[in-house]
């Protein structure tokens, strides 16, 4: 690919009548944007130990109350987007949750969506639209787009849940903002409770269900885990025993942008997974893994840590118990590449 004119070999008195009329010329930078083969990619490997954070965590829920916090977290920022900009991947914003007993985060709701991925603690809930969701570990709670949530503790211990967001995507489209509302009045029913077996759906007697578009907002990990469990058994055969959140009625993702995943390594399996377009984040929920690849220095995953590998990066995954299995959260970008059209595997 033959290379292009740069901004220096124009003169500076042209460059100057471009910038006064705010106009740009394209071919200096023309192969930074369209790179030859691979994207660029700002986007680093990064590992971030929840044995070491945990500890800042607890202390800021000792230097801020909640009143001065509203959400009392810390971000899971990635350098290669620089830290200020709190991003873990292009469209990936992750954060350290912190509620305290007796606590209540109070009610608002947002653009972009989130999910809530439990790591420690119980008592806690998330009330969604007039749902509320019990907080155990391993569950995943959306709060998708638009509706109201808020968060209390009624426990005696803390407890702590990752953030995931399509934050970035929806800031970069100058479209995120808030609203703040008042304390929720909880409902009768819950989705998880509706939806607990696969292949079925609440609806009225030989009249059409009212369409809802997130039907679910509670996975729990319970029935996640013994279902990843049965599918082992059902299938030895079966490479990678992965199961993917979903929208139990539609059968689409379960939100708009991001995709989410909970995976089963068999004890002592080493998956290998293809270069794939998206950034994906990996989250132990039980056990623990080592996450390497070619041109990617070997992370280490103890219980409840999480890492981010960029796109167009081919992994192994290995689970390094003999005698257990281990479980991990993922979270991508391949909903959103897909509506882009530019989801790509590489094989």
């Amino acid at each position: 690919m033959q290379s292009l004119g740069t901004l220096e070999e124009l003169p500076q008195q042209y460059r100057d009548e471009l910038a006064s009329m705010n106009l740009v010329p394209l071919w200096p930078s023309l192969r930074a944007l369209l790179p030859p083969g691979v994207p660029s990619r700002h986007t680093r490997p990064t590992h971030w130990k929840y044995r070491a954070l945990r500890p800042q965590l607890m202390k800021a829920g000792e230097l801020t109350p909640m009143e001065k916090a509203e959400r009392r977290v810390l971000v899971l920022a990635n350098p290669g987007h620089g830290l200020e900009n709190m991003k873990a991947s292009p469209a990936i914003y992750l954060g350290m949750q912190l509620l305290l007993p007796g606590e209540w985060a109070p009610s608002h709701r947002h653009t972009p969506n989130a999910v809530r991925m439990v790591i420690e603690g119980s008592g806690a809930t998330t009330t969604v639209d007039g749902e509320k969701c019990p907080m155990e570990r391993g569950d995943l709670i959306l709060t998708p787009t638009g509706l109201w949530h808020e968060h209390a503790h009624e426990g005696s211990d803390p407890v702590v849940w990752l953030d995931v967001l399509d934050l970035p995507l929806i800031y970069y489209a100058e479209t995120s903002y808030a609203t703040e509302g008042a304390r929720q009045t909880p409902g009768a029913g819950r989705g998880d409770q509706a939806h607990t077996a696969g292949g079925v759906v609440p609806a009225p007697l030989f009249e059409r269900r009212a369409d809802k578009p997130y039907p679910m907002l509670r996975y729990p990990w319970s029935q996640v885990r013994q279902a990843l469990i049965t599918l082992a058994e059902d299938r030895p055969d079966l490479e990678a025993v992965q199961l993917n959140y979903i929208n139990p009625e539609s059968g689409k993702d379960a939100q708009n942008n991001l995709g989410f995943y909970a995976l089963m390594l068999r004890a002592a399996q080493t998956l290998a997974l293809p270069a794939r377009s998206p950034s994906a984040v990996y989250h132990t929920i039980e056990g623990s893994c080592e996450i390497s690849g070619a041109g990617l220095q070997a992370m280490q995953l103890a219980e409840a840590d999480t890492c981010v590998v960029p796109g167009y990066t081919p992994i192994r995954i290995r689970n390094g118990t003999a005698s257990a299995a281990t479980f991990v959260f993922i979270a991508d970008e391949a909903p959103l590449h897909r509506k882009l059209g530019v989801y790509e595997v590489r094989s």
